[in-house]
């Protein structure tokens, strides 16, 4: 028996020991860049406390790229996919969860399937349908392949399941459509639901790269993650300082809206999560 005990106590006490260390792996790149972006080049790979702190990195990455072209791109892109997500979702989601019709379960089993396939598989005939409609090189070009999210619909039509079946007869007996139903019954109740799938939405669109980077010729269309990589190829030259105050730069929105919002976003998951 002690030497069970000892096994469980020594467990207990390696668990937060490895999460400490994931952690600090992960803050590792994250650590080096705030040192890089706010101290002169110099500094850049040797770790002096006396070092002077500078923001002179952050006006030349600013000025060497049109990055408030890109930032406006990024703004566009992430509202127009998240607009467009959260009408198809909600109405596909309410459809999936309170109306019966024939081949239901055939079409929902059709959007699972949406999440076993990895959207890079699709890139060719995605650029191939973009080029033929003449949306290439455009932000909707970007954008729509998203549209349609399998887990946004996935995630609330679980949520909407959950709602007791007798406010939406109550609601339906005081004359009120499906559509009114929908907006003053169901859609506030599963507000907590919409804001953490608005945060993965915004995040995961921002970072996003590859689609952009393959359907985007312009500056008037690239967003952020595209238009850093542009500016950090070898062929302009590699300083490092100025490379890590624009990754900064770009990244700063986002964790400055985790930050923001990480207690709702958690709590958002823990109370409506997958059911």
């Amino acid at each position: 028996m002690s030497t069970e005990a000892g096994r469980n106590t020594a467990g207990r006490m390696l668990e937060p020991l490895a999460a400490w260390l994931l952690g600090l792996l992960w803050l590792l790149p994250l650590a080096y860049a705030a040192w890089t972006a706010f101290h002169p080049p110099e500094f850049s790979t040797r770790l002096e406390l006396s070092a002077p702190l500078t923001l002179q990195n952050f006006v030349n990455a600013w000025h060497a790229a049109p990055f408030a072209r890109y930032f406006l791109n990024t703004f566009l892109l992430v509202t127009m996919i998240l607009c467009a997500q959260l009408i198809l979702v909600t109405l596909a989601a309410y459809a999936f969860a309170r109306f019966e019709f024939r081949g239901r379960d055939v079409v929902f089993f059709l959007v699972l399937l949406q999440l076993m396939i990895m959207p890079d598989v699709l890139i060719v005939e995605n650029y191939a349908t973009m080029n033929s409609l003449g949306l290439r090189d455009t932000i909707v070009a970007v954008g729509l392949p998203y549209f349609a999210s399998a887990f946004g619909i996935f995630l609330l039509r679980q949520t909407f399941k959950t709602v007791p079946r007798e406010l939406d007869e109550a609601a339906r007996v005081e004359g009120a459509s499906a559509l009114q139903v929908l907006m003053k019954v169901y859609v506030p109740l599963a507000r907590p639901v919409y804001l953490a799938y608005a945060l993965v939405s915004v995040s995961h669109h921002w970072n996003n790269f590859l689609w952009p980077l393959i359907i985007t010729n312009s500056v008037e269309t690239r967003p952020l993650t595209v238009g850093l990589q542009v500016f950090s190829s070898t062929d302009q030259g590699v300083d490092w300082s100025i490379i890590t105050a624009a990754t900064l730069m770009t990244s700063a929105p986002l964790l400055v809206g985790f930050l923001l919002f990480q207690r709702q976003f958690v709590q958002s998951f823990m109370r409506a999560g997958i059911r």
